[in-house]
């Protein structure tokens, strides 16, 4: 599991002359693929990007980096890895050195919980905010998605999903996976409707929602049987409310 508006970004071109750009997040409810990967290349307003993942989730897979290379494979930008498991006398640049170099940002998917951990201890929360600040794009899919919202449920411990905590970019609940997977739907009613989480966004595993200063701008997808939702409380009952998808990801 993977872990990605008549609308103008205007200004994004100018991240490094800009001293407040649009903080703008990019989220997916399934596996990267290449059209998620030219849609977040689209929404740096950049030639040839610099796009680093970050495979944390899966423990710096080899598999998980190999497919992310092989989805960025012939696109018109310049794909990089960070890893977040390191022996310090290998590396020539800190987490924060490389990261805020970058024109965009992308999670892949696996255990959010450990994620998250991992992120803590090492510092990486932090740098993702000073990136997210200065209007690098954030973006990913599954455990790539959830990590920038308040929280969500989560397949990282055994046995049954459970809710973690993200990093609260987006101060809202999350759901990737929204119809793929049968659990994920109706726990997420149920944990909305009890207050366990808060009233959120679900994506299906081909769309995708993006975000600018922490407001839904738009609803985008690969095919027309993929949508995004938000899930609410009305009069003490569920409100799914369908977001439209208004661009279809060639």
């Amino acid at each position: 599991m993977f872990l990605l508006l008549a609308v103008s970004f205007s200004g994004h071109a100018q991240v490094n002359g800009n001293a407040n750009p649009p903080r703008i997040i990019f989220a997916y409810g399934g596996q990267f693929n290449k059209q998620f990967m030219q849609y977040v290349i689209k929404l740096t307003k950049k030639e040839n990007p610099k796009v680093c993942f970050l495979a944390t989730a899966t423990g710096d897979n080899a598999n998980t980096v190999l497919a992310w290379y092989a989805a960025c494979e012939d696109l018109p930008m310049r794909p990089y890895f960070q890893k977040s498991y390191v022996a310090s006398y290998t590396e020539p640049k800190t987490f924060e050195e490389n990261l805020l170099s970058m024109d965009a940002i992308v999670v892949g998917g696996g255990n959010t919980l450990n994620l998250m951990a991992i992120w803590k201890a090492q510092g990486i929360d932090t740098v993702l905010k000073k990136a997210y600040n200065k209007g690098i794009i954030l973006s990913g899919g599954s455990a790539g998605s959830l990590c920038w919202f308040q929280g969500g449920t989560t397949d990282s411990r055994p046995k049954e999903l459970s809710i973690v905590h993200g990093l609260g970019f987006i101060p809202t609940s999350h759901c990737p996976h929204y119809h793929s997977e049968l659990l994920r739907k109706p726990l997420y009613f149920d944990n909305i409707l009890k207050g366990k989480l808060s009233p959120g966004y679900a994506i299906d595993d081909k769309a995708g929602i993006v975000f600018e200063n922490e407001k839904y701008i738009k609803s985008v997808a690969i095919d027309d049987k993929n949508n995004t939702y938000y899930v609410s409380v009305v009069n003490g009952v569920v409100d799914e409310k369908l977001l439209p998808v208004t661009e279809i990801i060639k």
